[in-house]
Formats: structure tokens, C-alpha cells, sequence
């Protein structure tokens, strides 16, 4: 082989790993900062493993918050009408935060089935509804304000 192909191939060569490991370490890092959706019937299911970084969506069930009054700690559960899930959070909640409303939160489920939860988020129009919840509202049978389907 002639002496300018090898410095070619080389060259060709150098940039092609150089490339993988830059692709490889954004993929790496990327994979860290994604937390995926579940609903409380997947994390009923089995589906997430404890310590999993997720977000779980649903309503606020009626009657569950329960608020430590010395401490910015709150305790609800969220539900898709077939299965619950209880939530800690630590922190100032939305102000468009109550019970029957649309939520998100983010965080882990701990290897007792809590979820502790490091983020809220609330559903912030009366006529917004992520996919994923509305999917999962409707699969149960129940529309978006918690009644059941045809129930009007």
C-alpha cells in the first residue's frame, strides 16, 4: 500500500473511533437523564424496578393528601382508576396542585412500593391531559374527570 493511502486510512481510521467514543459517551450520558412514564398500573404490574428514575401520572385521589405540618412533607395517592399509587414528596407543591386533578411526578419507587417523588408537576389547563394518562384513563374506563365513561 502506498504511503499516502495508509495516511488516509489512518486519518479516516482516527476519526471514525474518535467519533464512536464522542457518540457512545452522549448516548451514556443521555441515558442517565431519561426518566420514562408509567402509569400506576404498569408500577402495580411489576413493571419498574425499585430505584428506577420515572415519572408516574394520574389523578390525585379524593381524600388521600395528607399534609406533616411541622415539615414540607406530603403524602397522596395517585390513581388511574384500576390501581393506586402512594407518593412522598418533600418540597412546595403547585399551586394548581388538588385532589381529583391531573399530575405527574418524578422520581423512584422505593423497595417498599412508595414512591418518593423529587419533582410535581400538575396539570396546568382544565382541558390538557398528557397521552399517556388520557390513554390510560381511558382504558379503564373512565374519562377525563374521573367519572365513568357515558356516566353524563
Amino acid at each position: 500500500m502506498k504511503a499516502h493511502r495508509k495516511k488516509k486510512l489512518s486519518i479516516i481510521l482516527f476519526i471514525a473511533v474518535g467519533l464512536s467514543i464522542a457518540i457512545g459517551l452522549s448516548l451514556f450520558a443521555l441515558s442517565n437523564n431519561i426518566d420514562l412514564f408509567y402509569t400506576p398500573t404498569q408500577v402495580a404490574a411489576g413493571e419498574v424496578t425499585p430505584g428506577q428514575r420515572i415519572r408516574v401520572g394520574g389523578m390525585v385521589k379524593e381524600g388521600t393528601v395528607e399534609h406533616n405540618q411541622d415539615e414540607l412533607e406530603v403524602s397522596f395517592i395517585t390513581t388511574d382508576y384500576s390501581h393506586d399509587v402512594q407518593v412522598l414528596y418533600t418540597g412546595i407543591l403547585p399551586d394548581l396542585f388538588r385532589e381529583g386533578q391531573g399530575i405527574v411526578a418524578e422520581g423512584m419507587l422505593t423497595s417498599a412500593g412508595v414512591f418518593q417523588a423529587s419533582r410535581v408537576l400538575a396539570k396546568h389547563d382544565e382541558n390538557y391531559m398528557s397521552a399517556e394518562v388520557r390513554s390510560a384513563l381511558e382504558s379503564a374506563g373512565v374519562d377525563s374527570d374521573g367519572m365513568p365513561s357515558g356516566a353524563y
